[in-house]
């Protein structure tokens, strides 16, 4: 176990990765997080990038930090040894130098090492240190993977967004081309932008527009195609790295790409009427400038070319694009402000961003701005409350009353009568008239939980009410107006309770006009982290020492764990750790499920061994592949259900040589 001062140096680091700054910053604040701990001179970040390039941040004791790219071939030594005596590559007046790989399961990110000049610089506690500090220093590369992979997301969507703004109002695809390939090579660069038209027997093409490049008037001409050449044309996309070494001189393709010098290639079919019109070509003059993650932008990239030949449809499909643009942004904005409505107004707190409960969000205001009644549905725990909360705040009733009330928690008189009120004497000790839920929810929303428990014979009534919008009190004799809006919640399976005849199938259709499905909390596993952070924070303001942050073994097990309970669960669990953790970082033991497995040792009574004896390692494969399958090829959980550290879980993988289709 890491000592204070190591547990301290670690949490700093975390804290430095979770603000998710750039790199290099990064890279500038861990250097000095670190130094105190680890007597370092330089610190390197390597990380690998998209194409055949590695970039290297180098950072003093100071905080600053240089940046250099480097090709692949030269830091291909940093594979070779994880601690030397003597020099570096990167880093020749290096005498010490210690080193560990970043991983993100097995995808190799880079490599985080320190080097010094005086020889013997480091020792095993220095080792011990950084190999705690690299699944952190991965985090942080693969944040700047993300941030990098969503800013170019952005970047392409912005370009096409400007793309179909330059073809909107263009006639002819030719006179415009030139524009296309400029929005185009902001988000794909190349050097040459050309599209090909294909006769009607596809025995046939000629270049139909093109821009970066002057060609002779030959290729402007309908060409005849070899069979080779045929074949090609109904390829959906394709990838020339080196056209030197790929194409023939000879072909009709290797003559093109080399009249305007192209070394590389990237080809799309352009689609047009559920046929295909030709080709789009990107064309640049340096050797394997495109790769696979390219297609799908060019792809799309064609397909708005395409509709520019048919100006009325691509007026048909910006409008679509624009209105539907327009509605997410709005439906994005509208639930943003509720999030920071009900924060202010101290209601329970909406977190979560992962795309299932995005979706639940999305329906809600969908729905909010209606007086349709609506039926949440999911297993217990899963914020049915919150969502209808939501809702309300979303509506024109949100200025008026919320009143809640649990079915389940009241016997049936005792129900109806918090439901709808009663008079004096209707009852035994009813000495004072009193008015229900029904009537407090006046003007506001009547949020019914756990309506599959309610008696039958109130079901009656609640019809009446859903449908007439009238009740009267028990007891009462006067007919009463209900000006409310009705949110039913439940984690029962109605239609199995009508089938059984405790639940009435007419108000079940009553209630369920809008129903929205809360998933449960294994089902959003991108949530978990958020909401545990949120919690910690909350409930570490209740204490006298509040926890210094979760480590990541505990995040790890939090993303494990099947959370039966859901949300309500989870909060439990923070709950109790915030609690034991007494001001330090939560670990794994303060978590109510960190010792539920049951022993090795129980599992290995129960075993009977064969006569002819076993083969230990064939049986270590074994439990490993069964492992990964009960852990659905999730690492960091298979490893925990073996007992094994992640790198140890991958060496074995390694050694039986599992591929991903076994595992």
């Amino acid at each position: 176990m890491p000592s204070a001062d190591a547990h301290s140096v670690i949490s700093a680091v975390a804290r430095v990765v979770a603000d998710a700054h750039p790199l290099p910053d990064v890279v500038s604040r861990l250097a000095l997080s670190l130094h105190p701990a680890v007597p370092f001179d330089r610190m390197h970040l390597l990380r690998l990038d998209r194409a055949d390039t590695v970039t290297l941040l180098t950072a003093r004791p100071s905080g600053e930090v240089d940046s250099a790219v480097h090709k692949l071939a030269e830091a291909a030594a940093l594979a070779q040894s994880r601690d030397t005596a003597s020099g570096h590559p990167l880093d020749p007046n290096a005498n010490s130098v210690m080193m560990c790989p970043l991983r993100h399961g097995p995808r190799v990110l880079g490599a985080l090492w320190f080097t010094a000049d005086a020889p013997g610089r480091f020792n095993q506690t220095h080792h011990a240190l950084l190999e705690d500090l690299c699944d952190l220093v991965a985090m942080a590369v693969l944040y700047e993977a993300l941030r990098s992979t969503d800013a170019l997301r952005r970047d392409r969507l912005d370009s096409l967004e400007r793309l179909l703004q330059t073809v909107a109002g263009v006639l002819d695809i030719r006179g415009a081309f030139a524009e296309i390939s400029a929005v185009l090579r902001e988000a794909l660069p190349h050097d040459v932008l050309a599209l090909t038209a294909w006769a009607g027997d596809a025995r046939s093409f000629r270049v139909h527009a093109l821009a970066g490049a002057d060609v002779d008037e030959m290729w402007w001409a309908p060409i005849m195609l070899n069979e080779a050449d045929q074949s090609l044309l109904n390829r959906s996309a394709y990838i020339v790295r080196d056209v030197s070494s790929e194409i023939p001189a000879g072909t009709i393709r290797g003559r093109m790409f080399r009249a305007v010098g192209a070394q590389s290639v990237l080809r799309v079919a352009l689609p047009l009427d559920n046929n295909v019109f030709g080709s789009l070509f990107f064309l640049a003059r340096d050797a394997d400038h495109f790769d696979d993650e390219d297609l799908d932008f060019a792809r799309r990239a064609a397909s708005y070319i395409a509709l520019a030949l048919s100006h009325q449809k691509l007026a048909e499909k910006a409008r679509e694009v624009d209105e539907k643009q327009e509605r997410n942004s709005l439906l994005e904005a509208e639930v943003t402000r509720l999030r920071r409505d009900q924060d202010a107004r101290g209601d329970r707190r909406v977190l979560g961003s992962s795309p299932r409960w995005k979706d639940v969000l999305a329906q809600a205001v969908r729905v909010a701005p209606t007086d349709t009644t609506v039926l949440l549905t999911g297993e217990s725990g899963t914020g049915k409350e919150v969502a209808a909360r939501f809702v309300h705040h979303a509506s024109r009733r949100a200025g008026g009353p919320f009143v809640a009330i649990n079915c389940a928690a009241l016997p049936e008189q005792l129900l109806e009568s918090e439901l709808f009120g009663h008079e004096r004497g209707a009852f035994t000790g009813a000495v004072a008239a009193k008015p229900g839920r029904i009537e407090q929810a006046n003007g506001g929303v009547l949020f019914l939980d756990e309506i599959g428990e309610m008696a039958i014979g109130v079901q009656a009534k609640l019809l009446r009410v859903l449908e007439e919008r009238e009740f009267m009190r028990l007891g009462g004799t006067r007919t009463l107006r209900a000006d409310i809006r009705v949110i039913a919640a439940t984690n029962r399976d109605l239609m199995a309770a009508i089938s059984k005849g405790t639940f009435r199938e007419d108000l079940y259709y009553r209630l369920s006009v809008f129903q929205i499905h809360l998933p449960p909390l294994r089902e959003r596993p991108e949530d978990i982290s958020e909401l545990a952070v949120a919690f910690v924070k909350e409930l570490g303001q209740t204490v006298a020492k509040p926890p210094a942050g979760i480590s990541v073994e505990a995040r790890e097990q939090l993303l494990a764990y099947r959370w039966p309970g859901n949300v309500r669960e989870l909060r439990n669990a923070i709950e109790r750790a915030v609690i034991l953790a007494d001001g330090a970082v939560i670990q794994p033991e303060h978590l109510p499920f960190a010792s539920a497995r049951p022993a090795a040792a129980d599992a290995v009574a129960a075993m009977t061994l064969p006569a002819a004896g076993l083969d230990l390692e064939e049986v270590e494969r074994a439990l490993v592949m069964k492992a990964l399958a009960q852990a659905r090829h999730n690492k960091a959980r298979a490893a925990r259900l073996l007992g094994l550290t992640r790198s140890q879980l991958y060496s074995r993988i390694e050694k039986y040589g599992l591929q991903e289709r076994e595992s």
